[in-house]
């Protein structure tokens, strides 16, 4: 018989289905419960090690220079601050920087749609790190890459994985706890070089708030240059002077690379 009879169909016997195979299993008493619970709770300490020690082994500098977007998922289109952050990332693609944002509505989608605007030679990419929430189950339409993470925790990692810069527009709990995040990681080395650009008033006022309260009150909390750490403009077009001059810091270390798809 011939390599291709053998394969036609219908030359091989229909096979039985396939039953899934059940063992049942007694209630476990209170002492197995505990026993198992405990050996599941070493596993995951012993997994968070090894994510720890994977996590170290970046390049020795970024492949590409991207810039991570953070900002209220509540602005529509029609809104002055989403048309900013729009020109924003359109300025920025159409300098060969990749947008990064949480790949949903908003003024996520604003910058996405920016990435689109600017990249006229098809050289950067837009990039949603979007998390499972019951009101946010879709990407914009306007993310090329998408990775779908299931927790904060994974999807805050993998921003400060990617990003060689951070931009901060007016947001709500979720944008403050991207930012804070950033800050901290940054005030203890994490993130040299990376400049933390915080627009508009609201942050002004933050990071105002953490001078009175951390540096200058009654407790010592925080060091003077901590709070010197976020770059707070007034517009768009200063954040991109700031992020201008990272990345020509960042061009001196070695260059820019061919531009391919992100992994």
């Amino acid at each position: 018989m011939s390599n291709n009879e053998r394969h036609t169909r219908g030359s091989k016997p229909r096979r039985p289905q396939a039953l899934a195979l059940r063992i049942p299993s007694p209630p476990m008493s209170a002492e197995e419960s505990r026993r198992a619970y405990k050996a599941i709770e070493t596993s995951l300490r012993e997994l968070w090690s090894v994510v720890d020690d994977l996590s170290v082994l970046l390049p020795p500098r970024p492949t590409y220079y991207r810039v991570a977007i953070f900002g209220s998922s509540r602005m529509h289109e029609g809104d002055q601050l989403y048309a900013e952050v729009r020109r924003l990332a359109e300025q920025l693609s159409y300098m060969g920087i990749d947008i990064i944002t949480g790949g949903g509505p908003g003024l996520m989608q604003a910058a996405n749609e920016g990435e689109r605007l600017g990249d006229v030679g098809d050289n950067t990419y837009s990039i949603g790190l979007n998390v499972d929430l019951p009101h946010e189950q879709t990407s914009n339409p306007y993310v090329e890459k998408l990775y779908q993470h299931g927790t904060f925790f994974s999807r805050l990692h993998h921003f400060a994985h990617l990003s060689s810069a951070f931009v901060v527009m007016p947001g709500g709990i979720g944008t403050t706890l991207e930012a804070l995040l950033i800050w901290q990681l940054a005030q203890v080395g994490h993130l040299a070089n990376r400049p933390l650009i915080f627009i508009g008033d609201m942050w002004r006022e933050l990071v105002d708030w953490g001078r009175e309260s951390w540096v200058n009150g009654q407790r010592h909390l925080a060091d003077p240059e901590d709070v010197t750490i976020p770059v707070c403009v007034d517009t768009v077009d200063e954040a991109v002077e700031v992020i201008e001059d990272n990345l020509k810091w960042w061009e001196e270390q070695g260059g820019l690379d061919p531009v391919e798809p992100p992994a």
